[in-house]
């Protein structure tokens, strides 16, 4: 089930994208440069078993970027709260969202590019 209005069920590709399968998708956050995953139906509560495949995948995804500890899972949903996603923070995510450029969407997978400033 998708909503037509919701940005994280359009899934606009702006991002590096880690992963996709048939329950979610990991990708770079355009608001905060950190890996996020996102359900792929829409609604705040996901069932717990896909809870936990997401956030699997998302800290294998961290694991990789940061290293494995080097992040929190931080599933408070600030942006976009009728949506289930949870983000992988590093301890100097806020420093980065605001100085580093984005990632840019070059398929799922693959290594991670960013923009040119």
């Amino acid at each position: 089930m998708r909503e037509p209005d919701c940005e994280l069920c359009r899934a606009d590709r702006f991002t590096h994208w880690y992963h996709e399968d048939d329950i979610c998708w990991v990708a770079d956050c355009e608001a905060c440069a950190t890996p996020m995953v996102v359900w792929k139906d829409h609604g705040a509560v996901a069932p717990e078993e896909a809870v936990e495949h997401m956030l699997g995948v998302l800290s294998a995804t961290a694991d990789i970027r940061f290293g494995p500890g080097g992040y929190r899972i931080d599933r408070h949903m600030r942006q976009v709260p009728g949506h289930f996603h949870a983000h992988a923070r590093d301890p100097d995510w806020q420093r980065r969202s605001w100085s580093e450029p984005l990632s840019v969407y070059r398929g799922v997978g693959g290594v991670r590019e960013t923009r040119s400033r």
